[in-house]
């Protein structure tokens, strides 16, 4: 368990922040839970069940344990995986503290019995528990302390609809701009005590991806290096420096996004190509592909996904300063690579 003045960890104590008040971005999200925080404590009752979804990294955590301290509450966190089975579930929920907080990472992946087994903790505040088997078996109904439940999930649309249902705050965390990414970094760097150009937290927050996550791990990787070939402080050159050495480039794209572009380039003739025949041909696992360096390139605009496969766009011949052959041939005649 967490108590809320304290962090959960070394990291969280340099760059996670401790309160709504210090977090950058989501401020559409943020005013919601504002007003729901304030209503709540003022009736005193719990805060509403709440559910956060979106990509990894932008900050669902970070609410999480913001929100018990903004509350005064204790939180518990447990994660989607780990809850194999009911009585797995059973200690987090007879431990809560009246009003207090059950945070749930990966809640979609909760196998169907403890999804169920949730619905009356979190409708009526009790849970049934069984003692025995057969004819002899009764049901024990153990009254909660009025909580909240809080889940983060990178998949929403694998919620069931009776679990999302029931949480009345439902709120989507979007990509982070380049001026925020930046006030993130600048912040940040003065928790580190790492002196910072101003230049240089833009150029870090360029290659980020959008995401605070990434951006904290180039700033600490940014650091390392200025640390180790320079005086320590991190100027524009030391940025380009270490990012070359890591092969990130200026659009935040890694050494795989690359090879993923200039296979399909190269092998394919920009396509289309089907995942398995672009796996294959890089010796990736496809899942690889899909869950790790596709996301960014299509929201990269560098390629596309159609009904006959991956295509790459001018944009990624553009960014790769490739020239893309000239062809004749029409849309029908390009060649059509299956996904087997």
């Amino acid at each position: 368990m967490i108590q809320p003045d304290r962090p959960d960890d070394e990291h969280d104590f340099a760059l996670r922040p401790k309160c709504i008040a210090d977090m950058v971005g989501q401020r559409d999200v943020i005013e919601v839970l504002r007003i729901a925080i304030d209503a709540a404590s003022k009736r005193d009752e719990p805060l509403g069940h709440i559910l956060f979804d979106g990509p990894p990294g932008l900050g669902k955590t970070t609410f999480a344990t913001c929100i018990p301290r903004e509350m005064g509450v204790t939180v518990q966190m447990a994660s989607g995986p780990a809850l194999k089975a009911p009585k797995d579930i059973i200690p987090y929920l007879t431990n809560l503290e009246d009003r207090s907080v059950l945070f749930v990472d990966e809640i979609h992946r909760l196998p169907k019995a403890v999804e169920e087994y949730l619905y009356t903790a979190m409708e009526d505040f009790r849970i049934d528990i069984v003692l025995g088997e057969g004819v002899s078996a009764r049901t024990l109904n153990l009254q909660l302390k009025p909580f909240t439940l809080i889940g983060a999930t990178t998949r929403a649309g694998m919620l069931s609809g009776p679990l999302r249902d029931r949480f009345q705050l439902r709120e989507h965390l979007g990509f982070y701009s380049l001026a925020e990414l930046t006030e993130i970094i600048d912040r940040n760097a003065q928790k580190l005590n790492v002196e910072i150009e101003p230049d240089a937290s833009a150029e870090i927050s360029r290659r980020s991806r959008g995401t605070p996550r990434v951006a904290n791990n180039r700033l600490l990787w940014v650091r390392d290096y200025a640390m180790s070939k320079a005086d320590g402080k991190v100027s524009t050159a030391i940025v380009h420096h270490a990012m070359k050495m890591t092969g990130i480039d200026p659009l935040g794209l890694d050494r795989q996004d690359r090879r993923y572009i200039e296979t399909l380039i190269r092998v394919f003739s920009g396509g289309p190509a089907g995942i398995e025949a672009i796996a294959h041909t890089m010796n990736v696992a496809s899942d690889t592909l899909v869950d790790e360096v596709e996301p960014f390139l299509l929201r990269s605009e560098l390629i596309i996904r159609t009904s006959r496969g991956r295509c790459t766009t001018p944009k990624a011949y553009e960014h790769l300063k490739i020239t893309p052959a000239a062809a004749d041939e029409t849309d029908d005649d390009l060649p059509l690579f299956s996904e087997s």
